[in-house]
């Protein structure tokens, strides 16, 4: 009997050790080379698969080899910011794919095809390749079907147009603050040289610290350099093979991760706690997001958990600042480069404000200076790609997409694809939108760069309406020209940021 016990265990054991390794096989090596099979016989190009982590390390040579060296303002940035999709598309064309470790990924770039990903939301759902990703970005980005649409309906109050109209004045005290700081520095030599990267994400920040927890940049600061340490580490993450199980592996960043993560938690806790306390005390109504979500919540027969609501603070602390900043950042670029649109911004803006306050409805019938938002997204929008995950057999147009594929949607190359932009697509041309964004796509899916359909960002026209009153305070106040020190290096960190920041020469305005 006691052999035959050791005969069983031993059968079980080698049964284990046989499931698992089958798995382990099949995941590196069959599963892809079978999708690899049913890609190419629907049409699709793409480079051979090779084993795991080969092509992740031949992108990261690309990748350094690309950031190494800076660019001429006027030169192509694709090669520069995602070198090895530029050198894909010029080898086997826009209907290839790539490999994301042993997930191949299809570049999707046909307009009606990129349509019918975002309209179809159950279909086609957001990739979770890397879970250490979570630890930045999740909330209502990540959420899926019923979770999605109950999170949705409790947010989308706190961003109504009427609720934008309420935070006006925080943006206002955020911009006063930096545009004050810049006329005390210029007034001393009538002009002066500034890093405005630096002190446009200092803005965001601030900005979106008053309006969405009605504080100031100063107390969430350390949050906010939490979150941006972890924005690296997750930028570092993302470039490597994520291997099932690896995140609780006790390396060194993982640790570091999920330390990032409790110490942003425990603040953001105490802040939703302190609130949900005083508005069920019958405090006055707040004005801020926090305030208004938690309220929303509270009308809800099944609202959102505690730790729901963290999530979505998180988000806020890093989407409702980063995006802002960059759109500012690269529209001060384009804007030092092209002296003439700066000019007629200017007149724009003096024309309906002279030097007064800007407010709501003049900020909203902007016309010169959204053409210019508008294109500055176009060239440089501040998330480069999205991707969405094949679960399912599914046919998008003609070919038939197998299942356990991700489609790529890479936003940079599509928004300068000369097919549909014409062959000025690379120049910076703000007439294009002159007649809006349906005019300038032909009414195609070829510009979104908050996303499109049912899962826009739900922050759009709040981060519209914050680089609006940003960009009329400042051309109010100063004429700008890039410094001699700039270096243009753009380059992916988690968004499209100047590698080397964004050095311009602030002059005192006539």
């Amino acid at each position: 009997m006691e052999l035959s016990a050791q005969s069983i265990a031993l059968v079980a054991v080698l049964t284990v050790l046989a499931a698992w390794t089958w798995r382990v096989v099949n995941w590196v090596w069959l599963r892809p080379k079978r999708l690899e099979r049913l890609l190419r016989q629907q049409g699709f190009t793409g480079k051979p698969y090779a084993f795991l982590f080969k092509d992740f390390n031949e992108n990261e040579r690309l990748l350094m080899e690309a950031m190494s060296k800076p660019l001429a303002i006027s030169d192509d940035i694709k090669p520069r910011v995602m070198p090895s999709l530029h050198r894909s598309f010029q080898i086997h064309g826009k209907d290839s794919f790539t490999w994301m470790g042993p997930t191949p990924s299809v570049n999707i770039t046909n307009p009606e095809h990129v349509k019918e990903i975002f309209s179809k939301i159950n279909d086609y759902l957001k990739p979770t390749s890397n879970p250490l990703l979570k630890l930045l970005i999740t909330g209502l980005v990540n959420r899926e079907g019923e979770k999605w649409a109950q999170c949705r309906k409790i947010i989308n109050p706190a961003f109504h147009m009427e609720k934008l109209k309420l935070m006006l004045p925080a943006f206002y005290s955020s911009c006063t603050e930096m545009v004050d700081k810049w006329d005390k520095m210029v007034s001393e030599e009538r002009s002066c040289e500034v890093d405005v990267s630096v002190d446009i994400q200092h803005l965001t920040r601030d900005v979106i610290s008053r309006t969405a927890f009605g504080s100031s940049f100063e107390e969430g600061k350390r949050i906010f350099e939490l979150r941006e340490e972890q924005a690296l580490l997750t930028s570092k993450a993302i470039r490597s093979v994520y291997i099932p199980g690896w995140r609780f592996v006790p390396t060194r960043m993982n640790r570091r991760m999920k330390n990032i993560d409790k110490e942003v938690r425990a603040p953001l806790t105490n802040i939703i706690c302190k609130r949900e306390k005083a508005i069920k005390a019958g405090e006055a109504a707040s004005t801020d997001v926090l305030g208004l979500l938690l309220e929303s919540n509270m009308r809800e027969n099944i609202g959102m958990s505690l730790r729901d609501v963290i999530e979505e603070c998180k988000l806020f602390y890093f989407a409702g600042q980063e995006t802002t900043s960059v759109l500012l950042v690269w529209t001060m670029v384009l804007l030092s480069v092209h002296p003439d649109w700066q000019a007629r911004a200017r007149e724009e803006v003096l024309q309906t404000f002279g030097s007064r306050k800007p407010n709501f409805d003049g900020l909203n019938h902007f016309k010169i200076v959204t053409m210019i938002l508008n294109e500055v997204l176009r060239l440089y929008p501040p998330v480069i790609s999205l991707a969405r995950k094949v679960q399912k057999e599914i046919k998008l147009g003609k070919p038939t997409i197998p299942a356990g594929v991700l489609l790529s949607m890479p936003i940079l190359f599509i928004h300068h694809d000369k097919e549909l932009w014409g062959e000025d697509a690379e120049e910076f041309k703000p007439e294009r939108f002159a007649e809006g964004v349906s005019k300038a796509t032909k009414n195609q899916v070829s510009f979104f760069p908050f996303g499109w359909g049912p899962r826009i960002c739900i922050g759009l026209n709040f981060a519209m309406m914050e680089a609006k009153m940003a960009l009329a305070m400042i051309l109010q106040q100063f004429t700008f020209e890039l410094s001699p020190s700039y270096a243009h290096a753009p380059g992916h960190f988690i968004t499209l940021q100047p590698q080397y920041g964004a050095q311009v020469i602030l002059h005192k305005a006539n």
